[in-house]
């Protein structure tokens, strides 16, 4: 009976955990998909969305977007920016390590950040240079920022799995628990920093599309339904690291 009681005892924070474990892999694996195919789930759930899909990239709005003091006689490959801008897609749903469009998901990528530019292959035109400093630094900032939310997550995200392994053998005694649940606070802190960086960085890049690409008719807008499994996964662990300490005070197996 001890051990039956012990098992019931630390049942809950193991469930938690692995609820936990598994809210972390969904956002790991967003877009990840066999031979690069995306699927509507995968379109679905993103940190955040880019709509290309109205968007306007013709010689006449190339030059109505000029910043002050370009005359239009500066933007000589005006024409093949709008040939290239015909490969880019309606639209593109952002991850923590790739970005999926209508038809085709990126490689999974440590660390990895999404820019528009090289993604769209406009580097060295005319749009790069009108896009101006401020499109600029504030890209660098995202990508500085998310890359420090990767390796966050990733040490999050092996504790997760430790303290998985760790609950298991919990059932042995409190002082399993006691490891546990030591475990189970780290863990916890990460993910609480890993979801509140990932909201500021990701905040912080659609205002950056905002006030930049506006001209061109390019949204931003932010993916709740990916942001829920992050923050449930968050509240799992929460809830984890009370449970866990919890069973180091009481059910002792005996």
């Amino acid at each position: 009976m001890g051990k039956a009681s012990r098992a019931v005892c630390i049942a809950p924070p193991l469930l938690l955990t692995f609820a936990s474990l598994i809210c972390f892999l969904v956002i790991a694996l967003a877009q990840v998909s066999a031979g690069g195919h995306s699927t509507s789930l995968q379109r679905d759930l993103y940190f955040f969305k880019v709509d290309t899909s109205r968007m306007l990239l013709s010689s006449q709005s190339l030059l109505d977007t000029l910043p002050d003091g370009i005359v239009g006689t500066q933007v000589p490959d005006a024409h093949q920016i709008v040939e290239k801008s015909q490969n880019i897609k309606d639209f593109y749903a952002v991850g923590l390590f790739g970005y999926c469009e209508v038809t085709h998901c990126s490689d999974w990528k440590l660390p990895f950040s999404f820019d528009p530019v090289a993604v769209w292959k406009l580097e060295n035109t005319s749009v790069q240079a009108n896009l101006g400093d401020r499109f600029t630094k504030g890209i660098n900032i995202y990508r500085k920022m998310v890359e420090s939310t990767h390796y966050v997550f990733i040490a999050m995200l092996a504790l997760n799995v430790l303290e998985c392994i760790a609950g298991i053998l919990a059932v042995k005694g409190r002082l399993y628990s006691l490891c546990t649940t030591i475990i189970a606070f780290l863990q916890t802190m990460l993910a609480i920093t890993t979801a509140v960086v990932a909201m500021i960085t990701y905040i912080m890049l659609k205002g950056v599309f905002e006030s930049v690409l506006r001209p061109y008719n390019v949204e931003g807008s932010l993916g709740l339904s990916l942001f829920s499994v992050l923050w449930f996964g968050v509240a799992c662990s929460i809830a984890s690291s009370f449970f866990w300490s919890w069973s180091v005070c009481f059910c002792s197996g005996k």
